[in-house]
């Protein structure tokens, strides 16, 4: 199991890979298979070391309504498929960075998720095969203009805000689907708290329902759904983003300029 961090340190931007507690430069590409180079003194704490998202993917696919207590408190029929919508790659943000509320739009939430990130090509993969093409997983806060939501039939507007993707802190292979605890906290409080073991349609089962209609790339995100507890997050909040194994992600909210 390595941890996959993507860092800018000394003027550039690359994968490093923690392992055995020493974080380490790669050679080769961290989708393709890669060798560790030499260990980087001081570690993700290094002078100058900034961890940013671990991938600038293609595309988000997030799942919505994919736990059954978060569906009960949306107060919507449980889906008989999975309800797929996008978040665009400029939402993306990394571990630290701010989410910036827009001006006049009303309420954000919150929405803690594991998400996994795609390792390979994958068009049309068999259930069976699924996490043949995971690279690992990751956190993910799918960030929500819950006002805006409320009025449309369609998420891209409400979800697909700059900012509203904060993604890390770092990729962790090696991984399976076996059940994993999802929490948010703001300004230390749990808001959320379940466990992906009450994933409506499992990650496997997600990989072939959405890749049998497009096909995934390497360093796409797919989010596999938020539990229930999602709520508001105001100028001056910090949220983290907790999963099992995988580890936190936090970020400050701010008000737009």
């Amino acid at each position: 199991m390595d941890r996959v961090y993507r860092i800018s340190h000394q003027g550039a931007v690359q994968h490093a890979v923690e392992r055995e507690g020493a974080l380490h430069r790669i050679g080769g590409d961290v989708f393709g298979g890669y060798t560790l180079s030499e260990a980087i003194p001081g570690g993700l704490n290094a002078a100058g070391l900034r961890v940013l998202a671990p991938v600038t993917p293609s595309k988000i696919v997030c799942v919505g309504l994919n736990y059954k207590d978060h569906a009960a408190e949306s107060g919507v029929t449980l889906p008989d498929e999975p309800l797929l919508f996008f978040k665009p790659p400029t939402a993306v943000i990394g571990p630290g960075d701010r989410i910036r509320l827009p001006p006049g739009v009303g309420r954000v939430d919150h929405e803690a998720e594991l998400a996994l990130v795609i390792g390979r090509r994958a068009h049309r993969v068999p259930r069976a095969r699924a996490w043949e093409y995971v690279c690992g997983l990751t956190c993910l806060n799918d960030v929500t203009a819950r006002e805006m939501q409320h009025k449309e039939s369609q998420f891209t507007r409400c979800k697909g805000f700059d900012t509203f993707s904060p993604v890390g802190p770092c990729i962790v292979t090696g991984l399976n689907g076996e059940p994993r605890n999802v929490e948010a906290w703001v300004n230390g409080g749990r808001r959320q708290a379940s466990n992906t073991r009450h994933l409506i349609f499992p990650i496997d089962y997600l990989i072939e329902y959405i890749s049998f209609v497009m096909t995934l790339e390497p360093g796409d995100i797919v989010s596999t759904g938020t539990p229930e507890g999602v709520g508001p997050i105001t100028a001056g909040d910090t949220v983290t983003v907790s999963v099992e194994g995988v580890g936190e992600l936090s970020n400050p909210v701010m008000n737009e300029q």
